[in-house]
């Protein structure tokens, strides 16, 4: 697979999001066919491989580290950590201490001794981000972690964060029904020489084109509260598959591969990682790297976007009422 660089750090072009193998979408698999299916994405070209210490209260992270146990030095890691402000001590020492315990946590359960790629899952507002950026300093230099992130942050908390510690890159939601990013986030990423990591970027599997009016979730699927999920919105957004679609067929290619080869000709530092428990999907996610729009195709393309209403969206907000329930 062809390779791209996130300010430095060498992956594949396309990465692998392995939430979806603990929690989020239903039913999740067992351990022996995760394993495989991250094995697969291996043998496909995949070297990069993103989960998180809150995904499964952890038991993500451990089932992603015995999968990659075994080729562990041909991989890139990412992880996230997620730290609260501690009210009775919030000075930065406080800090450091906080989140070297949340590091050693996260390296002991994916079995090894660095991250390659460490974010911060979402960023606090409670906690100054050059404090942040000072600890994964601190952390780089004691070669813990080879660069740090951060999610889901705003156009100045990523320059302040910067101005400290360089950031490797900031992961968010991005897709063609998510592209609110494009306004600020990601052309400072592009000034700054920072990479730009999407997660959703099928639109939790919207843009697959397999989805129909009549689909329901239930339990613990995060689609039950995603609201594009919503059957008078699955309808109201036909014309956006329509024009997928018809591009998948002139490439001869799927709805999903034109979904990610639109994202991967945007900026050459632009980096998805789809997630899927199914293999047929890897492949075809993954595939999506051999699928090259020319210059005209993505200006019509993005002609196109400008022009159909996105209906739907999702919350973090809404996910975190989902992971409440019982």
């Amino acid at each position: 697979m062809k390779k791209r660089k996130l300010n430095g750090l060498e992956v594949s072009a396309i990465g692998y999001g392995c939430m979806g193998l603990s929690q989020g979408y239903i039913p999740t698999p067992g351990k022996e066919e995760a394993t495989r299916l991250i094995h697969q994405a291996f043998d496909l070209g995949c070297t990069f491989y993103d989960t998180a210490a809150r995904y499964a209260m952890g038991a993500n992270e451990e089932l992603v580290g015995a999968a990659l146990k075994p080729i562990r030095n041909k991989v890139v890691i990412a992880s996230k950590f997620f730290i609260e402000k501690n009210n009775e001590d919030s000075s930065r020492d406080r800090l450091l201490q906080d989140l070297r315990t949340n590091l050693e946590h996260s390296l002991k359960r994916l079995g090894t001794d660095h991250i390659e790629l460490y974010y911060q899952h979402r960023v606090n507002k409670d906690i100054p981000v050059e404090d942040v950026a000072y600890c994964m300093g601190e952390f780089i230099r004691e070669g813990k972690i080879r660069g740090w992130g951060q999610s889901q942050a705003t156009a100045d908390e990523i320059r302040r964060a910067h101005t400290v510690t360089p950031l490797t890159a900031i992961q968010s939601e991005y897709s063609m029904m998510a592209r609110a990013f494009e306004e600020d986030v990601i052309p400072v990423c592009e000034e700054l020489g920072i990479g730009f990591v999407p997660f959703s970027p099928l639109a939790n599997g919207f843009l697959s084109g397999t989805v129909n009016a009549d689909t329901q979730y239930t339990g613990q699927d995060a689609r039950r509260v995603i609201t594009r999920f919503n059957k008078d919105n699955i309808i109201a957004n036909q014309p956006l598959l329509d024009l997928i679609n018809q591009f998948a067929a002139a490439k001869n290619a799927t709805a999903a591969q034109i979904s990610l080869a639109w994202m991967l000709h945007k900026k050459d530092f632009i980096v998805p990682i789809p997630g899927s428990r199914n293999p047929d999907r890897i492949k075809e996610n993954l595939g999506a790297a051999d699928v090259e729009l020319t210059d005209i195709e993505y200006s019509r393309i993005e002609d196109a976007l400008g022009k159909i209403a996105i209906h739907g969206n999702r919350t973090d907000e809404d996910l975190a009422k989902l992971r409440e329930l019982k």
